[in-house]
Order: C-alpha cells, then sequence, then structure tokens
C-alpha cells in the first residue's frame, strides 16, 4: 500500500491560510488543517512544533507580502506610512490572521524586514540611536493595535455588518438628550467606528508621526 505523502512546508502554509479564509484563528486546529491535507497531526509537528507557532508562520508570510510590494520612497515619515499601509493592506486580504500577528511575537523573515525598515526610517529622523528603540516599539504597537482592531470588522458577514449599523443608529439617535445631552447634540455627525477607517489610520500614524519628528 502507498505510504501517506509527504507534505512540503509552504505547502502546508498555503492550506493554513487557505482554511483560515473560512474560519478564524481561535477555531483553527492542526487536527483540522490534518483533516484538509488527508493526513495525521503528527506529521504536520514535524514541520511546526505547535499550533501556535504555525499560525506565527502563517502570519510572518503576510508580512513578506507586503513587503514584497514596498519601495521605500520619500522622507522618513513617508516610508513608515507606507510600509505601514502596505502591511494594512496585506492583512485586509487575510484579517482571520491579524489578531494573530498582534497576539504572538514573529521572528521569521517578514518580520525581521519590517524592523529594519522602521528602524532604518528612524535612524533617518534624527533620532538619536538610544531614543531609536522605544519610538520603534510604540510605534509597532500602535500600527499593530490599529490593524488588528481593523480586522475585526473585516471578519463580519453583510447581515451582521447592517445590524452592528442598525444598533449603532439606534444608540446614538435614540440618545435621551438629558441623560446623554453630549451624545445628543452630535448624534447626526458621529460615524460608526467601521466608516472611512484608512482615513483615520493615516491620521492617527500621521500624529504619532509628528509627535515624534517633534521630539528630535
Amino acid at each position: 500500500m502507498a505510504g501517506r505523502r509527504r507534505w512540503a512546508t509552504e505547502e502546508i502554509l498555503d492550506a493554513a491560510a487557505e482554511l483560515l479564509r473560512t474560519s478564524d484563528a481561535e477555531s483553527f486546529s492542526v487536527r483540522k488543517l490534518a483533516a484538509v491535507l488527508g493526513t495525521d497531526s503528527s506529521s504536520l509537528y514535524r514541520h511546526f512544533r505547535s499550533r501556535t507557532e504555525l499560525l506565527r508562520a502563517v502570519a510572518d508570510r503576510i508580512l513578506l507580502a507586503a513587503v514584497d510590494g514596498y519601495v521605500p520612497e520619500g522622507d522618513w515619515k513617508q516610508r513608515i506610512t507606507g510600509l505601514a499601509l502596505h502591511v494594512r493592506e496585506a492583512f485586509g486580504q487575510q484579517p482571520q490572521l491579524a489578531a494573530v500577528w498582534g497576539r504572538y511575537a514573529s521572528s521569521g523573515a517578514g518580520s525581521r524586514l519590517i524592523m529594519e525598515e522602521m528602524l532604518e526610517a528612524l535612524q533617518a529622523s534624527g533620532l538619536p540611536d538610544e531614543k531609536i528603540p522605544a519610538q520603534y516599539h510604540r510605534l509597532a504597537v500602535l500600527v499593530t493595535s490599529l490593524i488588528a482592531s481593523e480586522a475585526g470588522f473585516g471578519t463580519l458577514t453583510p447581515e451582521e455588518h447592517e445590524q452592528g449599523l442598525e444598533l449603532f443608529r439606534v444608540a446614538v439617535l435614540g440618545a435621551d438628550p438629558e441623560r446623554f445631552p453630549a451624545l445628543a447634540h452630535f448624534a447626526r455627525d458621529v460615524r460608526p467606528l467601521g466608516v472611512d477607517r484608512r482615513a483615520a489610520f493615516e491620521e492617527i500614524l500621521a500624529a504619532h508621526l509628528a509627535h515624534v519628528e517633534a521630539s528630535i
């Protein structure tokens, strides 16, 4: 009888990425992936020591894809903004993995390339070397948090999205002006979190970079 097929690491990552398109990271398991590949979990553990390591590897491929389409242009702020937007767009194609990226540290090639470019851009800003690691950390936390937060909206079904909008309208437009005077005053101008997130992403990042520039 023919033996089980031996899957290459890249094939396993391809299958994992495809499985995550139709599920979420919380319900993902090595056993489910093995079933998709027609093998047993032990064969996958020869490539990855744990479920977490496998998820990190899939997320790192998203970072590699982001860097692959990125060309450093402009000054240091433009470089960081361009890189952040490329990462945002890449995870927009696979929002289930944004939370994985935000939760677990990655040591893959994609992660190292992102770190290298951000650190080089900060060096070009004129910041003293002793201040760069702390500023890099703040930028990494900000960008990761914004992308992970936005990704949550990317996983909603159209029905869930519409239901959320209706609940928002009820909560805001129906607010009692005596109990919530400020909310009632701004009700027609306050927008749901999911609206125009790209502009909000760029404005928040620009404000932080301006703060960094002011400290130089």
